[in-house]
């Protein structure tokens, strides 16, 4: 699709080519749009007078732009800012972690730093999350190896059982010694103020993360995390309790002086309202090659779990950062209750701001408190 560049913006539609090409946009003035390959990068630059062909994404974006005819001169600036996000999950139980790693993939607005796995066998989850980067062609993104074991309790996953789908995908191995922590430091202190923190399974590597270096949460742009369940009463919820020690100490540090901005939390109480039946996700997810590798670890979600539906926990809180209207939210104060035994292992406990007594000039948590989920099918769907 030919799209006109207007002075002094150019409103773009993003829209795969047809020849099945993902040109990540790069720069653009009156002159032209310059643009680069994502499959292959061998072709170097190519430029196209008033036209342009970019990644698939749902809607139209707005774009100013200073560039010269030249990319490659200092005084080009680029058209969007990427947002720059570290992404921490537990790929491999759970589908929804496959999914949320797919659309992160597929939007041409994020810059992914890196990976890093969580909980039993996570260099088996290192390689599925490489897998999924490679059939993006994205095999350059940084996977890291992190805890398998949590702080306190007994592993509560202690295997990934879709990485048995693996042999039908290339991807690297990883050495099972955990680096997640090291890379997560490296890379936030070489980016202060700029990352986005994306946190979708237990807490482990980033309680750690926090503990050993007290001053990265302030150097965060934003932290948002899939977890709890705080609506209308708290209960306990997976990812905090497979670790409710971490959980505790990664909320606690936005009570410090090293807080980051807030602690954005996606609970199960709305994502829950994310449902698909497996017949229909199996449609959905076969009109997109994109999320072939998503599709195969999915059949062994269901072969192994026995249901008839996935949640959409994971991508809920994806599409979030990019379209926070999807949900409503409330700010206030969480709590991670330390009592064993589950279920009051993990329970997640949401005062209100202006009822916890304290300082709530800046509440250090917000909760989602409603979501439509017709909009967000939409909103995921899109990107693809």
């Amino acid at each position: 699709m030919a799209l006109k560049v207007n002075k002094p913006k150019m409103r773009i539609l993003l829209q795969e080519d047809d020849r099945g090409c993902c040109p990540t946009l790069l720069r653009g003035s009156e002159e032209g749009v310059w643009f680069r390959w994502n499959r292959d990068w061998t072709r170097g630059w190519e430029k196209r007078q008033n036209t342009a062909v970019v990644p698939p994404v749902a809607c139209s974006l707005i774009f100013h732009s200073t560039a010269g005819d030249n990319p490659d001169k200092t005084n080009s600036q680029p058209l969007y800012r990427l947002m720059k996000i570290l992404l921490d999950t537990d790929i491999g139980s759970d589908i929804d972690d496959a999914l949320a790693l797919s659309y992160l993939l597929a939007r041409p607005d994020v810059d992914l730093l890196g990976i890093t796995t969580v909980t039993g066998e996570p260099e088996k989850r290192a390689a599925m999350a490489h897998a999924i980067c490679r059939h993006f062609g994205k095999p350059h993104i940084p996977v890291h190896v992190g805890f398998d074991n949590p702080l306190a309790n007994p592993v509560g996953q202690p295997k990934a059982p879709q990485a048995a789908r693996l042999d039908r995908w290339a991807h690297d191995s990883f050495d099972p010694k955990p680096t997640a922590v090291a890379f997560l430091r490296e890379t936030i202190r070489a980016n202060p103020g700029e990352v986005t923190l994306f946190a979708i399974g237990p807490l482990t590597n980033i309680a750690v993360l926090f503990l050993t270096d007290p001053e990265i949460p302030a150097l965060l742009k934003d932290f948002v995390l899939m977890g709890g369940h705080f609506l209308p009463e708290p209960k306990d919820e997976w990812n905090i309790r497979c670790d409710a020690a971490a959980a505790a100490i990664v909320f606690d540090a936005a009570g410090n002086r090293c807080r980051p901005p807030r602690i954005t939390m996606v609970g199960t109480d709305v994502t829950r309202r994310c449902t698909m039946t497996k017949e229909a996700c199996r449609e959905r997810f076969a009109r997109y090659p994109a999320l072939a590798p998503a599709a195969d670890f999915a059949s062994v979600w269901f072969e192994l779990e026995k249901t008839t539906f996935i949640t959409f926990h994971d991508p809920l809180a994806a599409v979030t950062l990019f379209e926070p209207d999807v949900c409503t939210w409330q700010d206030g104060l969480v709590q991670v209750r330390l009592d064993w035994p589950p279920p009051a292992w993990g329970e997640t406990l949401f005062t209100p701001a202006g009822r916890s007594g304290g300082n709530d000039a800046m509440p250090p948590h917000r909760i989602a408190a409603s979501v439509d989920p017709e909009r967000f099918f939409d909103a995921y769907f899109r990107v693809f």
